[in-house]
């Protein structure tokens, strides 16, 4: 529980009202109760704001509310991102190792880690301070896990992965699986050993179910700050920068290079062997099939500039009306001839 006053002083904001307000919980508008905050990031959401039943409302510079205590900060989403932790912490397990949990005698685990039930550590594998395995999660020979990591049920590490600190990995994710290396010989495809790795940086996040594989040779890499959705396959030697944002059931081809701060959006595939530069963004469902310069917006498959795919759209859908005018024009040509 929080003050209006203790919140505001932990946000940067200015209260707009009675500081001493107490603050049990944060909920939406629509379903906020007495001792909720709520939040109104734009003037149309305002109204319902303060026609809820929230005792305090998160708002931007300027907003005025006569019957509701404001809290105002400089950005109402990012506040909000940081409020949310003190009113939701996030579970601190006991530390320790669970009886089910197969540990190889070599392995390390920090005293203070925790290691859930059926969990399997393989030889030279390493768990650093703090860190949460929370249950069926199979880390191989000679993996890394950082400090403050947290891996949920069933994520599997294969040999040679490196995680940072503070990453985040959703249930059934498996990272360090072979990548996809064929050679045709003989009428046959013979497999390519896979015998690089993968390493992710600092406080990276990866969603459920998804498969970054290892390098061919070197590593797979994701950078520092990364965020990566649900349902997204990245291939072998894949490089990505820091902080990009990649969303639901996107695939990369290997070798891909992306840079920092690149985008992508859900069910794009990119082609491999590519360079995607600083700020790159890829609209959602598009087919990347060529280089990105820094800061390009692209669309559509194969993806090209963001203005030049919307004019094509465009002229697509005006295609059914220019066929009807193109016939009737035939037929005014055609009776035209036929009178001649």
């Amino acid at each position: 529980m929080l003050t209006v006053a203790q919140l505001a002083e932990r946000l940067d904001g200015e209260v707009i009202g009675d500081g001493s307000v107490q603050l049990t919980g944060i909920a939406p508008a629509e379903s906020a109760r007495d001792g909720d905050l709520t939040f109104a990031e734009k003037d149309t959401y305002l109204a319902a704001a303060i026609a809820s039943a929230a005792s305090a409302i998160l708002v931007p510079a300027g907003f005025e509310a006569a019957t509701k205590v404001l809290i105002r900060v400089k950005n109402a989403r990012i506040a909000i991102a940081k409020a949310l932790p003190l009113f939701f912490p996030p579970e601190v397990p006991a530390a320790g190792i669970h009886p089910s949990a197969v540990v190889d005698p070599s392995a390390e685990i920090d005293a203070t880690a925790t290691i859930g039930p059926h969990c399997v550590i393989g030889a030279g594998a390493h768990v650093g301070a703090r860190t949460f395995l929370m249950g069926g999660n199979h880390i191989g020979r000679d993996s890394v896990i950082g400090a403050d990591a947290c891996l949920h049920p069933n994520v599997v590490l294969y040999a040679r992965t490196s995680i940072g600190d503070r990453v985040t990995i959703h249930a059934g994710t498996t990272i360090g699986s072979d990548g996809y290396g064929y050679v045709f010989d003989q009428g046959r495809h013979r497999k390519m050993q896979q015998v690089g790795s993968v390493v992710i940086h600092d406080d990276v996040e990866i969603g459920s179910n998804t498969s970054i594989d290892r390098g061919a040779l070197g590593p797979t890499i994701i950078g520092e700050g990364t965020k990566i959705d649900n349902l997204v396959h990245v291939a072998h030697n894949v490089v990505m920068g820091k902080h990009c944002l990649v969303m639901g059931q996107v695939g990369f081809a290997g070798s891909t290079v992306l840079s920092d701060y690149v985008v992508i959006a859900s069910q794009s595939g990119i082609a491999g062997h590519l360079k995607l530069g600083t700020q790159a963004t890829v609209g959602a469902k598009s087919g990347v099939m060529r280089d990105i310069p820094a800061g390009e917006t692209v669309l559509g498959y194969p993806a090209a500039p963001d203005k030049h795919a919307k004019r094509q759209w465009i002229a697509v859908a005006q295609l059914p009306d220019a066929l009807k005018r193109l016939k009737a024009l035939e037929k005014k040509i055609a009776d035209a001839g036929a009178q001649a």
